[in-house]
């Protein structure tokens, strides 16, 4: 006994610096992707290629896989799955003639929203309001990436929007109305560059308006109504040379009036009433094509700002409080 023993530290190296000979008699795993429909993967081109196999799952671990199709012709290598055999991940099994088996890559394709399956590649529009939706966005919706249409007005979400936001660089409508939404609004919503409206009225939004809204050069709509939203006007706004409707009212926004206001020459509807606006109201205003007398396109009462006035809005600006005013 006292011979082996020395030899048990040799013997244990060597077999650890041996690689498994099963792993060695793997196939080599396939590559899975999805393109308009249809899975695809990369063909497996050694000798003692038997089978693939391709799976579907409701789950990222693909437990309780399902068996959707199998082939033993090696060319074979894509399937367009019918509605039937949706499921968010999927995955490629290979297995040669020693029936060993090697896995792919497992495949999301979709995303789960309260109690719906939604595909990445396939959903552009998810129009949920007045649906009683609780509890935080999930964080799964920013993976659909193909979205244009974003509506979750009118329910009852929480938390606060998310810096990934941005990855929805398709979208041209988002509407988060009358939630209860809080936090500040992330600067990455300036990643949405084909956004035509921006509606996130009635929250609990806080912190200042990010200047990368100025990016949002397609905008049309743009309303933060009714938030607790602080800080100066980003004179960025200018940018927003589309923009139609600009309504800011009911928050605590600070600072002047930016001069840069004149450059929005599409404006048609603005309002700022109720905020904490200081400063006199710059004079660019007036060249604005706003119906200054209907309190429905103009409203600026219950801000702090001073006279004199432009002549173009003297007679509307509603009360103001003066007191500070020099």
């Amino acid at each position: 006994m006292k011979k082996i023993l020395p030899l048990l530290p040799i013997l244990f190296l060597i077999y650890w610096g041996c690689e498994d000979p099963k792993e060695e008699n793997k196939p080599t795993p396939v590559t899975l992707s999805v393109d308009s429909g249809v899975l695809k993967w990369n063909m497996n081109e050694e000798d003692d290629f038997f089978r693939y196999s391709l799976y579907g799952s409701n789950n990222s671990s693909m437990e309780n896989k399902t068996l959707i199709y199998e082939t033993q012709s090696r060319l074979d290598t894509t399937h367009t799955f019918d509605s039937n055999e949706y499921f968010p991940y999927y995955q490629v099994d290979v297995m040669n003639l020693n029936e060993m088996v090697s896995n792919s890559n497992i495949l999301n394709v979709g995303v789960y929203l309260w109690g719906v399956y939604y595909s990445i590649e396939n959903t552009y529009s998810l129009d949920l309001p007045y649906n009683q939706l609780t509890g935080e966005i999930p964080p799964e919706i920013w993976n659909l990436t193909n979205l244009t249409y974003l509506d979750l007005g009118w329910n009852q979400l929480t938390g606060s929007i998310p810096p990934e936001i941005g990855n929805l660089t398709n979208l041209t409508y988002l509407d988060l109305d009358f939630n209860q939404l809080t936090g500040s609004i992330p600067s990455q919503i300036g990643n949405l560059t084909n956004l035509e409206r921006l509606s996130l009225h009635n929250n609990q939004l806080t912190g200042s308006t990010p200047s990368e809204i100025g990016n949002l050069t397609n905008l049309n709509y743009l309303g933060l109504k009714n938030n607790q939203l602080t800080g100066e006007i980003p004179p960025e706004i200018s940018n927003l040379t589309n923009l139609e409707d600009l309504n800011l009212s009911y928050n605590q926004l600070s600072g002047s009036i930016p001069p840069e206001i004149g450059n929005l020459t599409n404006l048609t509807h603005l309002s700022l009433k109720s905020n904490e606006l200081t400063g006199e109201i710059p004079e660019s205003i007036c060249d604005l094509n706003i119906n200054w007398s209907n309190s429905y396109y103009f409203h600026i009462s219950n801000n702090q700002l001073c006279p004199p006035y432009p002549p173009c809005i003297e007679d509307y600006v509603g009360y103001q409080d003066t007191s500070d005013c020099p």
